[in-house]
């Protein structure tokens, strides 16, 4: 019976061991996710021909997204407490006691 099976220079064998695939495959994998990251590290601002730059400003809109978070937390905290507080505390004053 013949053997069906070629053998690949150990040269070859051992580039697609190392890349995980063929060469042609990885490549096209590592385009494609290079892309996809891109595409994300730009809808967050990074630009690649100032990086540092982009880095900075990316903490400094975080530092601010916090911040503004905070303040936003505090006036839905402010406007639910208007009605939630009084409420509470007619229930309270008004509500059936309840014995323990």
């Amino acid at each position: 019976m013949p053997n069906d099976t070629r053998e690949l220079p150990a040269s070859h064998d051992g580039l697609s061991r190392f890349l995980g695939g063929s060469p042609l495959a990885v490549a096209f994998r590592l385009i494609l996710l290079s892309i996809l990251v891109g595409v994300v590290l730009a809808a967050i601002g990074f630009d690649p021909w100032n990086i540092v730059n982009s880095i900075r400003l990316l903490f400094q809109r975080i530092w601010d997204l916090g911040f503004d978070a905070v303040n936003g937390l505090w006036r839905y905290f402010l406007l639910g407490a208007v009605i939630v507080i009084p409420v509470w505390l007619l229930s309270r004053m008004f509500g059936a006691p309840r014995g323990r």
